[in-house]
């Protein structure tokens, strides 16, 4: 088992090194390290960089970023990264006072700082009022790719011109999955595309796709779902005569079988959608492993349920 530091010893063990070691963020074998606390930044980055950087991400397949604790190695790997993204909007949770202190003396950039205000969606029940969540709509992914090409070429002048040529290929190869995503979403009849999640994620993907979603849990996983929850969720069922519901990679599926338990007590069977990825990638080797995968098999999933 891993021995979780407090938050607070954390904060003040990385300013110490920093503050007295300059040569601390660079890595032992000499390669440009970039660190990134998700999968869906590291992968972002790999489609950039190719091999021309080590890319280091600190949360694998599924893991919750909203409940993440940093551990003594991610110290070292923040410590040793040349430079260092994060999603922000609070999604990594008690990281985010660190990173955000680290980026006033190195190189650590917010991806959310990508989008304007108005392409967010608010939400009071989250800590800060914004779902983190902003992935699932691809449009507004391509800018964050784009966002953090820019501070990536800034930062290796050496590279600019390959990361450009990398970038324009991708957001191509992005611009397409939007179109892809769009056509198959629409292929489920309006009234059947309720998506129905363990914790509210997808908001995004909602509105991107004109999919009413709702979550059993909210937006963030620290906060416990209850019995109201639950009853509120078998209602909304029974009531759309809703077809499937979906379980999350990175979220457990205790409270979603409740709802399920709840369902078939009224004599009403709810079918299980598939386990979305939500929070996190698939693990290396499955269709989910890069960005562009796990987008398609979240929507492969929800098609073939909802249709």
């Amino acid at each position: 088992m891993l021995y979780r530091l407090p938050n607070w010893f954390l904060s003040l063990f990385l300013y110490v090194a920093l503050l007295f070691s300059s040569c601390f963020n660079k890595s032992v074998d000499g390669k440009f390290t970039i660190l990134t606390t998700t999968g869906m930044l590291g992968d972002a980055i790999k489609n950039i960089v190719k091999e021309d950087a080590e890319v280091v991400s600190l949360m694998g397949p599924g893991i919750d970023p909203h409940t993440y604790q940093t551990t003594h190695k991610d110290v070292q790997k923040l410590i040793h990264a040349d430079m260092i993204f994060y999603n922000g909007l609070y999604l990594e949770g008690k990281m985010t006072d660190l990173l955000e202190k680290m980026a006033k003396t190195r190189k650590v950039y917010a991806a959310s700082d990508a989008l304007h205000k108005t392409q967010l969606i608010y939400e009071d029940i989250f800590p800060i009022g914004i779902d983190p969540h902003i992935w699932f709509d691809v449009r507004l992914w391509k800018q964050v790719v784009a966002f953090i090409s820019q501070k990536l070429q800034e930062a290796r002048p050496e590279s600019a011109a390959y990361y450009e040529e990398n970038t324009i290929a991708y957001l191509k190869t992005l611009a397409l999955l939007h179109q892809e995503v769009t056509a198959q979403m629409q292929s489920i009849p309006a009234q059947q595309r309720v998506l129905i999640t363990a914790h509210d994620a997808f908001g995004y993907f909602g509105k991107a796709y004109d999919t009413e979603v709702v979550g059993l849990q909210g937006i963030s996983t620290v906060a416990e779902c209850g019995l109201k929850d639950i009853h509120r969720i078998v209602e909304l069922i029974l009531k759309r005569n809703i077809k499937a519901v979906f379980f999350e990679t990175s979220v457990s599926d205790k409270s979603m079988r409740a709802v399920l338990e709840g369902c078939a007590h009224y004599g009403h069977k709810v079918k299980i959608g598939g386990c979305l990825y939500s929070d996190a990638l698939g693990a290396a080797g499955t269709p989910a492993e890069s960005y562009c995968g796990m987008i398609k098999a979240n929507t492969i999933a929800i098609v073939n349920a909802l249709k």
